[in-house]
């Protein structure tokens, strides 16, 4: 099975977590209809922004799947966790409270990522109040996504200096 990013604009579809759970819950038994499974879902603390995380054999089953439900796709990308074991985030234990997105260079391969990754990450020690989880990679080295529990976004802007990561945007995660 595939691991898939899709990202959604919410556009006041829903505007409390109540409604997000619900629609959620929703979006994961017609998935489940269709071999699908829901990994995670973040939305932004607004509730503009969704983060899907979904596994499954074909994109655009996956796609015409969530637009059957209304779900509106802005990006739709095949991933690659990095960081933590598929099955620690199915238990969804951690809790996350910023994402931050970086697009990634064109002349950085998934093999230098992982290294440079490797090497830097021990600089998060330098940050201990932040606590990174786990990003996601976009297979065609378009982007990835960062998660992290941090007290606020400075601090989250202090822990990717400390790892020499650029930002591109940094969202809060509706964590309550």
């Amino acid at each position: 099975m595939t691991l898939y990013l899709v990202e959604s604009e919410l556009n006041g579809k829903v505007d409390n977590k109540n409604d997000f759970e619900s629609k959620v819950s929703s979006i994961q038994e017609k998935l489940k209809e269709n071999e699908v499974s829901l990994i995670e879902v973040q939305v932004s603390k607004d509730f503009s922004r969704g983060f899907f995380i979904l596994e499954g054999e074909d994109a655009q089953a996956i796609q015409d799947n969530l637009k059957a439900q209304d779900v509106s796709i802005q990006l739709i990308k095949e991933v690659r966790l990095v960081g933590k074991e598929l099955d620690e985030v199915k238990k969804q234990a951690e809790q996350v409270n910023y994402l931050v997105e970086w697009n990634i260079p064109e002349e950085l391969t998934m093999d230098n990522y992982l290294e440079r990754k490797k090497k830097n990450s021990i600089h998060y020690a330098e940050v201990p109040e932040v606590s990174f989880s786990r990003t996601y990679v976009c297979e065609d080295m378009s982007k990835c996504l960062c998660f992290y529990d941090a007290p606020d976004e400075s601090s989250v802007k202090r822990a990717r200096e400390a790892v020499k990561t650029p930002i591109d945007s940094i969202t809060e995660i509706n964590a309550d």
